[in-house]
């Protein structure tokens, strides 16, 4: 995604895994895993709102 000039959300990995608005907690969890072994980090580290973060992959 980064790569293309997106950044990833919660809504667009679902979208990539193909599941439903249902499984927005497991998808939550993962990127929140993902964040804990610093994987990726937030696109913007100013907004607050988690519920439109946005992500990019730690080298970016």
């Amino acid at each position: 995604m980064y790569v293309s000039n997106q950044r990833m959300s919660n809504q667009t990995f679902r979208e990539r895994l193909g599941l439903g608005e249902s499984k927005a907690a497991a998808v939550s969890q993962i990127i929140g895993d993902a964040q804990d072994l610093n994987l990726i980090r937030l696109d913007d580290a100013q907004s607050t709102s988690r519920r439109y973060a946005r992500y990019v992959p730690f080298w970016a």
